[in-house]
């Protein structure tokens, strides 16, 4: 049996904490590592959707949104 085989007891300590949990809180600790891990194997931040907010404000500068849903109506009545 070589050094690899034996079993990390820090994983074992873990291994053993997560078993005391309740199914759901398993199922949550496994959601929060694949998305931890996953965001460091891509290299990525998780990222909010609150970063989209004010996206496109310019296309808008200048626009009466009045008249602008008023050509969208009538356009859509035929």
């Amino acid at each position: 049996m070589g050094m690899s085989d034996m079993p990390d007891p820090k994983y074992e300590s873990a291994k053993r904490s997560v078993q005391a949990l309740g199914p759901a809180d398993q199922l949550r600790l496994i959601a929060e590592l694949a998305a931890s891990l996953r965001d460091e194997v891509e290299g990525k931040p998780r990222r909010s959707l609150l970063e989209l907010q004010g996206l496109g404000k310019s296309l808008w500068q200048g626009v009466d949104v009045d008249e602008y849903l008023r050509r969208e109506r009538a356009s859509s009545n035929g």
